[in-house]
């Protein structure tokens, strides 16, 4: 891909929903402000990127890509003493192994080392920056606190000569680490802490992996970072809500060196994953430790753990779609990642058999070895498949006929020990002594005698094969002993025991994640010097890992070493692709059937357990959705309700938000239960929610189903829809009615817009055979263009297709 193409995403990706960023974008192309959007997204090469990353990656990248326009990757390389060339790789292949493609638009911030600076002498010169000689713990003590203004530093009046003589002596090394600071000269008064003289460079030698020994100075954060997005041309800087205060150095910078056209700031809600750390420096705690085997240990929030765990591209980038996009910092329920998984699993992996944990089984009255043929897939997955063909493991899709393989049944068999008891509790379904139970595709069988070892474990059970008219209580899955291959299986679960590890108060490890404990940014730059509170360790889950020796059938011998199976009633697994081989088989367990977590909220190690949302939610007034604690377990009629909500549409994440808080799920149980609900319950999470649990919305749920009916048609944009929702939610007439009544509809019908697209690219011809030979970044030009001149009626979506299509021809 050239440096002028637009990106393209994986064929398959969700779109990012509509959200206050995509109306800024449609607001800011409409009057043409930027010929083209550009975003970046820059993770500090310090650590592998992980579960964290995954949701700004996917509005970094997706929000470009729907608008036609172009994002960067860009390592945030300026810290020498934890920026690798090994994290640079890992990053760049995990964040193209889920989908993105940036093409050549791969940069590093070492790459404009000498224009930052040319930048920093410019602001010196200008009397905009000084060079501070104040040990660190006085200027802390000098910048003062909230209530009180900072103190000039003693060396705030040095003139321009003075600090330029003093920052060239800097850079030439003349000084030890920490003897000097470059700070810019803003407002030692300003309420914004932020604004109070930053450090915008400091003395730190080490030898950096790009660079070598050239520079004994290095830029910080706040002044390398929006420099680079203006000097790349990045339109929309995304970053997480904690840099909102930044923001503001951000502007001053752009405001004192003069750029124009100017990036701007933009700051969305982080998303927290439950029973999970995403501070890069704990998770290198945790390799260094050797609390688990490396950055790649499928139990770790890498992505390249969750590469060798087998979790699909598909299924991370259908989680990130589904948590949404809002104002507000929320702790998503790892559910929710889980459950992605599970469905995009559950029509990949054909049903196989093995056993994990063997007993041995003497078919008494079977001498010759039969070969079954089995279906690979379940009547439910048959029945859903789009095209009537499903899958064999290897790719190719053929009729529900030909999904099947040979399975032996011989004399010997293998079962799992927990599926025969010679003293059964109570409801016991399986295999017991004088009972009968059915082996998966086989017939039933009745146990006759059993044999025990010396520690009282069964070893060895005797049955009969029986006719068809047996009846059996269950049904249990099976290996023959003859001709099952031996494998090695590993069972992961979750890393830690409690939902919020990094909790403030090590003794309250179920309480709301607390801002200090987040990463800094969703991407990660960390504040390194600060000691770190190792508490985390203390909730390590023992039992995250548990290998166990067993068979797996002889059908998989021939398989391509990537397929994913259904291990039937023990879970999805894969073959491990860095231990397992040929002669030596190793199946990792990628995730289990079910949740197995909903009764093992208990306490650990005096922690508490899980508090209620309800207890200790808040809810932010800049925007609708709330901050979401660390989850308890949902009830079995919750569980039901989400399941009914997510059938209709609604992301899981909403749902699960909605029937947390009985306000939110009140107004949706009023909700038309159409293909409408799922617009219904994003607004009630994300715009609404802040008013319903304050008892000020006049609207009904059922009044809202004909606006989203009518943003789904493209006959509002997003943006009039947003609006009339917030007018009617304050004064109770439908929004719909206020659209009609003031006129605000108009959507345009498709000849319409076809007109519109027709005159622009007419008045365009230049721009439209350079688009034809190649220069494809010229899209966001039209797309803006087109916009334009339908006066905000259009649907981005509509014009993006209508554009390529034009465009085509």
């Amino acid at each position: 891909m050239t440096a002028s193409e637009s990106p393209t995403p994986a064929p398959d990706t969700p779109r990012v929903a509509p959200n206050f960023i995509t109306e800024i974008i449609e607001r800011d192309l409409e009057a043409g402000t930027y010929p083209q959007i550009v975003t970046r997204f820059p993770p500090e090469p310090s650590g592998y990127a992980h579960l964290g990353h995954i949701f700004a990656s996917f509005l970094d990248f997706q929000t470009a890509a729907q608008y036609g326009g172009r994002y960067h990757l860009r390592m945030d390389d300026t810290n020498p003493e934890l920026a690798a060339q090994e994290y640079v790789d890992a990053i760049a292949e995990d964040l193209n192994w889920l989908g993105w493609d940036w093409g050549e638009h791969f940069y590093y911030a070492s790459d404009y080392f000498e224009k930052y600076y040319g930048y920093a002498e410019q602001l010196v010169t200008q009397g905009d920056a000084y060079v501070d000689s104040v040990s660190g713990k006085e200027m802390a003590r000098l910048r003062g606190d909230p209530r009180t203004p900072g103190t000039p530093s003693p060396y705030r009046s040095r003139t321009p000569e003075e600090n330029l003589d003093l920052l060239r002596r800097m850079r030439a090394g003349e000084f030890a680490d920490g003897e000097h600071v470059l700070r810019a000269k803003i407002d030692l008064s300003s309420p914004n802490m932020k604004l109070r003289d930053p450090v915008l460079y400091r003395i730190l030698r080490g030898t950096h992996y790009r660079a070598g020994d050239a520079w004994c100075i290095y830029p910080m954060y706040d002044f390398q970072h929006p420099l680079q997005d203006a000097l790349e041309g990045v339109t929309h800087s995304l970053c997480s809500l904690e840099f909102v205060d930044n923001r503001a150095i951000y502007d001053w910078l752009m405001e004192r060196l003069g750029f124009a056209p100017r990036p701007h700031q933009y700051e969305f809600g982080r998303r927290g994953l439950e029973y999970t750390i995403t501070s890069k420096r704990k998770l290198r705690e945790l390799v260094k430790e050797r609390a688990v085997s490396g950055w790649d240990d499928p139990r770790m929030p890498t992505l390249r753990a969750q590469r060798r765990l087998g979790v699909t591209p598909e299924a991370v980038r259908a989680f990130a779609a589904h948590i949404g996009v809002s104002r507000t910092n929320r702790t998503v329920d790892i559910s929710v990642y889980e459950n992605a998984v599970r469905d995009d699993l559950n029509h990949r992996a054909p049903r196989v058999m093995a056993v994990l944990d063997p007993v041995r089984v003497t078919l008494e009255n079977v001498e010759a070895e039969q070969t079954l043929s089995l279906p690979y897939w379940p009547f439910d997955v048959v029945r859903d498949s789009p095209d009537g063909l499903v899958g064999r493991p290897g790719g190719a899709r053929v009729t529900p006929e030909e999904a099947a393989r040979p399975v032996p049944l011989t004399r010997t068999l293998y079962i799992e020990r927990e599926d025969f008891s010679p003293e059964p509790p109570k409801g016991y379904k399986r295999l017991t002594p004088g009972g009968t139970v059915r082996l998966r595709g086989a017939g039933i069988i009745r146990a006759e005698r059993f044999e025990t070892g010396e520690q009282g474990q069964v070893t060895h059970i005797v049955a009969t094969l029986l006719g068809d008219d047996a009846k059996a209580s269950g049904v249990i899955h099976w290996v023959s002993a003859e001709r099952a291959l031996p494998a090695e299986f590993r069972l992961y679960d979750r890393l830690f025991r409690v939902p919020n590890p990094e909790a403030a108060n090590p003794e309250d490890a179920g309480a709301e994640p607390q801002a200090p404990h987040f990463d800094p940014e969703e991407i990660g730059h960390e504040d390194e010097s600060r000691p770190m509170n190792t508490e985390f360790m203390r909730y390590l889950n023992p039992h995250s890992l548990r290998v166990t020796r067993g068979f797996v059938e002889p059908s998989v011998a021939n398989d391509p070493g990537d397929t994913r199976y259904q291990f039937e009633r023990q879970g999805y697994f894969w073959r491990d692709p860095v231990d397992s081989r040929p002669d030596a088989l190793v199946f990792g367990r990628i995730i289990t059937l079910k949740d197995t977590w909903g009764q093992k909220a208990e306490k650990v190690d005096g922690a508490k357990g899980p508090k209620s949302e309800k207890k200790s939610a808040k809810a932010d007034p800049a925007n609708s959705a709330p901050v979401a604690t660390a989850h308890a377990p949902l009830l079995p009629e919750q569980e039901a309700e989400v399941a009914r909500l997510t059938a209709l549409g609604a992301a899981e994440a909403d749902a699960r938000t909605v029937v947390r808080d009985e306000a939110l799920q009140a107004f949706v149980s009023g909700a038309v239960r159409d293909a409408t609900l799922a617009q219904v319950v994003s607004w009630t999470v994300n715009d609404l929610a802040p008013g319903l649990r304050a008892g000020n919305v006049q609207v009904t749920a059922a009044d809202l189903s004909p606006l989203a009916a009518r943003l789904a048609s493209g006959g509002v944009t997003t943006r009039v829809a947003r609006d009339a929702l917030a007018r009617a939610a304050a004064s109770g007439e439908a929004p719909l009615s206020i659209i009609e009544r003031e006129g605000l509809g108009g959507g345009l019908s498709e000849d319409d817009l076809n007109a519109i697209i027709a005159g622009v690219l007419a008045q365009n011809a230049e721009k439209v055979t350079a688009y034809r030979a190649g220069k494809t970044a010229l899209l966001g030009f039209f797309t803006g263009q087109v916009m334009r001149a339908a006066g905000g009626r259009a649907d981005p979506g509509q014009v993006a297709a209508a554009l390529n299509q034009a465009l085509a021809g």
